[in-house]
């Protein structure tokens, strides 16, 4: 039922944790289709250990396009390589909501990997809001999106000239061509990596930023937000 599609750069460190925690799912994907934006580590490699398709990639919008340009699955799996599927039933309770809700796309909730109150409480936070939001607003972080791959199509995918937020975009867009919702069985659980090496306070300043210029301005297409692909850690 699900092809997964993981857009790649230099993930040598987080890739073989996700790629470990969905070998141990109870219902297995039909494939999983790596798409690299020219790596320079190990991503490759293990991606091809590990018994994925790899394809060539670039921004994660344009990655996700090209994994499901040759997906074979009813849905995609759109994951990002700092995820883990800790739930070992995550896809066989995924594939039974989808199916019982007659979803054409969707995402959850998503959980720290993180012991630290102030992670839990952000993403606990961004949660109800993208749950709040949804019948004016629809959200759906890149980490985890579901789709429908015929509608997938009709949709034309992300929009590969948007650089920040294309996944928000994308959900507010899908709703044009089907139908989206959240799962409430499951919940993706994603590194805070990016809080480390950033900051807490700059990443939630930067992402309320993109969010009012996406409600407001439309689509992100410059780079002012100053957004990197890869996560090699930040330089002393």
């Amino acid at each position: 039922m699900f092809s997964i599609v993981i857009p790649t750069k230099n993930e040598e460190d987080y890739l073989p944790i996700l790629l470990r925690s969905i070998k141990e799912q109870t219902v297995q994907p039909d494939e999983i289709i790596v798409a690299d934006g020219k790596s320079t580590d190990k991503t490759v490699e293990i991606a091809k250990r590990f018994g994925c398709r790899v394809v060539p990639g670039g921004l994660p919008g344009v990655g996700r396009n090209h994994g499901a340009a040759v997906a074979k699955g009813e849905y995609i799996l759109f994951l990002d390589s700092d995820v883990k599927l800790i739930d070992k039933h995550f896809l066989e309770k995924a594939e039974r909501e989808l199916t019982q809700k007659k979803l054409d796309f969707a995402s959850c909730d998503v959980e720290a990997i993180s012991n630290k109150k102030i992670d839990r409480a952000f993403h606990e936070f961004y949660n109800h809001f993208c749950r709040a939001f949804l019948p004016i607003h629809a959200h759906a972080p890149g980490f985890c999106i579901f789709a429908k791959r015929s509608k997938h199509a009709k949709l034309g995918g992300f929009d590969e000239s948007i650089v920040f937020c294309e996944d928000h975009d994308y959900a507010q867009r899908c709703r044009k061509f089907g139908k989206f919702g959240y799962l409430d069985t499951i919940r993706i659980h994603v590194s805070t990596r990016r809080f480390d090496r950033d900051g807490r306070l700059n990443i939630a300043v930067k992402y309320t930023l993109g969010e009012l210029h996406l409600m407001t301005l439309g689509p992100v297409r410059h780079n002012h937000f100053k957004y990197e692909f890869g996560h090699q850690a930040k330089k002393k």
